[in-house]
C-alpha cells in the first residue's frame, strides 16, 4: 500500500509541475535543453472564449443571408383590363405575335413597339424622348420591355448600360413593368446582372439559361420558340412578378380583335 501511495504522490508532483509550465511558454535548462508549454491549461481556459467568438461570427454572416431578409410577396392579380406597352429590339418579331394572343384573350389593349437593333443604350440615351413620348401618348397601365440581346458581349457594361437602363426605369415611372432578360446563346459579359440589380424585385425574368430554338443566325429564338418563351413568362407572373396581371393561356379560336385594340409598331433603325 506504501509503494502505491508514493506512486499517486509522484504522478501528482509530476501533474502539477505540467500544470503550472503549461502557462508559460517554457524554461530553458542551460544553452542546449528547453522545456517547452504543453498548452492544454491555455487551450481548456480560452476554449469557451474562442467558440464564444466564433458563434458570434456566425450569427451575424447568417443575419446578412438572403435568408434572413424579408421575404418578397407578390400582390394580387390585377383582373382589370390593361393598357400594355410593349417595347423591345428584334426579339420581338417572335414575342409580340404571342403577347397578341394574350391581349385578346384578356382583353387587353396592346401597343407593341419595335425597335431594330436597338438596345438600353439607345432607349434610355438623353437625347431620346421615345419611350417617354409612347407612355404620354398611349398612357400604358403596364410596360413589358425585352433588352439587352445587343450588349451581351459588350465591356464596361455597367458604365455604359447602367445609365441607360436608369433612365428607362425613370421613364416608366411608377407604371408596373416586367423586364424579359435577353435569350443568351452565349455567356453575357453582366448585362443581365445589370437588368437584375436596377429593376425592383418582382420585375425582371431571367430568360439566360434556358433552351431555345434558334433561327438561322443562332441567336432569336424561331416563332414557336419565343411563343413558350413568353408562355414561361406568363406563368412566372402569378406567383412571381411584384405586380401581376390576369394572363390566362390564350384558346382557339380566340377573340375578336376589338378596333384599336391591338397597334403593332416598327422602327428601322436610321428613323
Amino acid at each position: 500500500m506504501r509503494h502505491y501511495k508514493e506512486l499517486w504522490t509522484i504522478l501528482a508532483l509530476a501533474f502539477a509541475f505540467f500544470f503550472i509550465l503549461s502557462y508559460f511558454d517554457g524554461i530553458a535548462i542551460g544553452d542546449s535543453f528547453e522545456l517547452r508549454s504543453a498548452g492544454f491549461v491555455r487551450a481548456l481556459t480560452d476554449a469557451p472564449r474562442k467558440t464564444a467568438a466564433a458563434d458570434t461570427t456566425v450569427l451575424a454572416a447568417a443575419s446578412d443571408a438572403p435568408e434572413a431578409k424579408a421575404t418578397f410577396a407578390p400582390a394580387p392579380t390585377d383582373t382589370t383590363a390593361q393598357t400594355i406597352l410593349f417595347i423591345g429590339d428584334s426579339m420581338l418579331d417572335g414575342l409580340s405575335p404571342r403577347m397578341v394572343d394574350y391581349c385578346l384573350q384578356n382583353g387587353h389593349k396592346l401597343i407593341s413597339f419595335r425597335w431594330y437593333s436597338s438596345s438600353t443604350s439607345k432607349w434610355g440615351s438623353p437625347s431620346s424622348s421615345l419611350l417617354s413620348d409612347l407612355i404620354a401618348k398611349h398612357k400604358p397601365s403596364y410596360v413589358f420591355i425585352c433588352l439587352g440581346a445587343n450588349e451581351l458581349f459588350i465591356n464596361n457594361v455597367d458604365t455604359k448600360c447602367g445609365p441607360a437602363v436608369d433612365n428607362i426605369l425613370a421613364d416608366i415611372g411608377s407604371t408596373p413593368y416586367i423586364w424579359i432578360g435577353p435569350p443568351n446563346w452565349k455567356p453575357d459579359t453582366g448585362i443581365n446582372d445589370l437588368i437584375a440589380r436596377k429593376t425592383r424585385p418582382g420585375t425582371f425574368f431571367l430568360s439566360n439559361g434556358m433552351s431555345f430554338e434558334r433561327r438561322k443566325d443562332g441567336a432569336h429564338p424561331t416563332d414557336p420558340s419565343a411563343a413558350m418563351w413568353l408562355d414561361s413568362v406568363m406563368r412566372w407572373m402569378p406567383a412571381h412578378a411584384a405586380q401581376p396581371i390576369r394572363m390566362d393561356s390564350p384558346r382557339k379560336p380566340l377573340p375578336a380583335k376589338a378596333p384599336g385594340q391591338i397597334s403593332i409598331r416598327i422602327r428601322q433603325p436610321n428613323e
